[in-house]
């Protein structure tokens, strides 16, 4: 929000939240390496308003203008009118509104709301008070009403002009440089007719400076270009590579996890996953595009104390992990991962299946790979309140749940089933006379996994404790009883760029898997932590609590 809200600062539909839509029926060449905090996403979260606004001012023209329907394909001069429009008024005039929304009165009024974010992202490029919206619509319909009015407009000039004006504007807050040297070198004029990222960049950092639209001829005319724009677009190119310390290697897991990846909106990644209708048409083609291909990419990039932290994305989901036709290739993807991460010297990389068989493959290697079941089951035995002598153990049995049935064995903690497959199995793994089948559903704490029921949690007693220890959480089927989060952790405030949430987790929650690879890097631990093996779990949860992450609450 601006620092002093003027008139027309807010949108006229802000006050109907989500029933405003009812009104129209792996890269290196960053330029800032600052970080985006959940601040930032919400003040950007009304990017749609643009849509809006453009929707139902588009529609009064067309109606409004009777030329302005029916209107041929291509015309030549249509096309030629609109680029001399552009570069005339529209920039012109631009470039004087926008020195003037850096006036002290308009900026603290309305135009510092776009200028708190300093690192910029494509959908900055939309985040205005309602106000300047308008002024900036009016000055772009200058080329499509002047076609529209002299006869000259095509769809190629109105639809194109569009295309440009969007595309510019997300290409300049991308915060990434792509323009090549080569560009300017071809052709110099270029300089002046063609903006570059870290052009724009400097105009977020630096405030006086680099005021033009798309067309920086007007900055070297009045004298307001910034002397370093040259340099910073060159070393912005020679950007050496990232070379993290800590990589997080994770995949897609529900069909609408797509959008908690960068490649999603910032908005909806903010928030814990929920499923919406209208996502769907995007989360299908999405789906497709990786079924045919897919290559590993940088989710998210984070700090903390001295460590580089990144999270890598598998472009696969986990119904594919079950398919056998799958595997050959998801593993090829986690292999040539795992090799990257080598060669980028990283200290640690946890994986979110075993592990083992790349170890085996490649004994070599200098990264340790931690799968973070350790930590997990920490969680999970910490979470159970003091004073408990049974609990009833329900889900899929894995390395974890055997960890978590021995530890509570050990401690005298009798462990209920509800079958007798499982109690031989858990018997033997723990060497323990304390697991029983349960002959009734008594228990009240209940430590739950994949392929827990809805049945079976209906037959649970009032008040029932659920504790997941699953990276997928129980469907909540009780509403008298209580649930977990996963096993999972709160982030210590100095780690930085944390600005989505981690599927279903709150906001600055990262899971127990993700966690114990920044531990293990943290600690200098120089073991792995993957196949059949499991680290000691007393030691990374009070390694975990030093370093300042602090396990969730309850579930609501």
């Amino acid at each position: 929000m601006a620092t002093k809200p003027g008139v027309l600062t807010d949108w006229p539909w802000k006050n109907l939240g989500s029933f405003k839509v009812l009104i129209t029926a792996k890269g290196n060449n960053r330029i800032l390496d600052k970080t985006i905090e959940f601040e930032q996403v919400d003040r950007e979260s009304n990017w749609d308003d643009q849509i809006l606004l453009q929707g139902l001012l588009f529609y009064f023209f067309n109606n409004t203008f009777a030329k302005a329907s029916f209107l041929p394909i291509w015309r030549s001069d249509g096309i030629i009118i609109t680029i001399l429009l552009h570069v005339g008024p529209v920039e012109y005039l631009y470039y004087w509104l926008h020195r003037a929304l850096h006036h002290h009165y308009l900026y603290s009024r309305y135009h510092s709301h776009h200028h708190s974010s300093i690192v910029t992202e494509p959908i900055t490029s939309v985040i205005h008070p309602f106000a300047e919206h308008i002024a900036y619509f009016l000055l772009f319909t200058i080329p499509l009403l002047g076609t529209i009015l002299t006869g000259t407009a095509s769809m190629v000039s109105l639809y194109g002009y569009v295309t440009y004006i969007d595309l510019m504007n997300n290409m300049g807050h991308c915060n990434f440089e792509f323009i090549p040297n080569w560009a300017f070198s071809i052709f110099p004029p270029l300089k002046y007719l063609m903006y570059t990222p870290s052009f724009h960049s400097l105009h977020h950092t630096q405030f006086r400076t680099n005021y033009s639209l798309f067309m920086p001829f007007y900055d070297y005319i009045h004298g307001t270009m910034d002397k370093s724009t040259d340099a910073l677009h060159e070393t912005s190119l020679k950007r050496q590579g990232d070379f993290p310390d800590v990589i997080h290697l994770t995949h897609l897991t529900t069909p609408e996890s797509i959008f908690h990846l960068q490649v999603g909106f910032a908005s909806f990644a903010s928030r814990p996953q929920n499923s919406k209708w209208y996502m769907w048409p995007l989360t299908f083609w999405s789906m497709l595009l990786n079924f045919i291909y897919g290559r590993t990419f940088i989710v998210e990039r984070n700090l903390f104390e001295e460590l580089k932290l990144q999270s890598w994305a598998i472009p696969r989901y986990t119904i594919q992990y079950s398919l056998k036709w799958q595997r050959q290739a998801i593993n090829g993807l986690i292999e040539e991962a795992i090799l990257e991460a080598e060669l980028r010297g990283a200290k640690g990389e946890e994986l979110n299946r075993s592990g083992a068989i790349f170890i085996e493959k490649h004994p070599k290697l200098n990264i340790k790979l931690v799968d973070g079941s350790s930590l997990a089951v920490a969680l999970v035995l910490n979470t159970i309140p003091k004073g408990t002598t049974e609990i009833l153990f329900r889900g899929k049995l894995s390395k974890i749940a055997f960890a978590i049935v021995s530890a509570l064995c050990q401690k005298g903690i009798k462990v209920a089933t509800l079958y007798q497959n499982e109690k031989l199995k858990l018997s033997a793994r723990s060497q323990s006379n304390n697991v029983l089948v349960s002959k009734s559903y008594t228990q009240k704490i209940w430590i739950v996994g994949d392929g827990l029921t809805e049945d079976e949690q209906l037959n649970a007693p009032k008040g029932t404790l659920f504790i997941p220890f699953s990276q997928f959480p129980p469907k909540k089927t009780c509403n008298d009883a209580v649930y977990c989060h996963t096993p999972s952790m709160f982030a210590p405030p100095s780690l930085q760029n944390l600005h989505s949430c981690e599927n279903w987790l709150p906001r600055r929650v990262m899971s127990a898997w993700r966690v114990a690879g920044i531990v293990h890097a943290l600690q200098g631990w120089n073991v792995n932590e993957c196949g059949d093996s499991i680290f000691d779990s007393d030691k990374i949860w009070e390694a975990a609590l030093k370093h300042g992450f602090r396990p969730t609450t309850i579930s609501k």
